[in-house]
């Protein structure tokens, strides 16, 4: 089973966001559920999301606590709630940042070569018009953990939002999957040096 965190604040998706992965995952014909959870309901507040994978029913439901994936819409978040809590040794971390780790101040906690930064916001206003970056960074989870295929998960999108939105959303996502799996290029170049 893969099982995916997502934290950020209230406005940014992170709720839709864990239902268009579980839908990815069901148009690849696979098990999905996904589900949120907070505590204040208001816009700006921390929420956390999650949503797991697999290609058996799944019968839990309770909050994922050990993943093999965190997704962070909101790097400000890193210094306020302790979001690396019960990752999976070698799991994966996506930060929307247009920063790299190294300057996020937390190189030491971080997975080397599994933690990665996208601007998702920025990627998300020039595609879309908005600073959601929802699907921004599902495009880059894909990348880098391979949990959907890129075109299940544009396809997810498009039927979520119809339209040009989706059109948009599916675009900004493609470009996160392309930003990531550059950096991925480049951490196995430097490894292999």
């Amino acid at each position: 089973m893969f099982q995916v965190r997502i934290h950020g604040r209230g406005g940014q998706g992170a709720v839709t966001a864990a239902e268009l992965l579980s839908v990815a995952a069901f148009l690849e014909g696979r098990h999905a559920q996904a589900f949120p959870s907070f505590g204040s309901e208001r816009t700006g507040a921390p929420v956390v999301a999650f949503c797991r994978i697999d290609d058996r029913p799944i019968r839990v439901r309770e909050p994922v606590t050990v993943p093999d994936a965190l997704v962070v819409q909101d790097a400000t978040l890193l210094h306020q709630v302790n979001v690396f809590e019960g990752l999976r040794p070698g799991g994966a971390v996506l930060i929307n940042s247009p920063r790299l780790i190294e300057a996020l101040g937390i190189a030491a906690i971080a997975p080397r070569g599994r933690a990665l930064t996208v601007p998702a916001t920025a990627l998300a206003l020039r595609h879309v018009g908005r600073p959601v970056p929802n699907a921004v960074l599902l495009g880059g989870l894909a990348a880098l953990t391979g949990c959907v295929a890129l075109d299940s998960l544009t396809a997810a999108i498009r039927e979520r939002f119809p339209g040009g939105l989706g059109s948009a959303n599916a675009a900004a996502a493609r470009e996160a999957y392309d930003h990531v799996g550059a950096q991925l290029k480049e951490f196995a170049r430097a490894q292999a040096d």
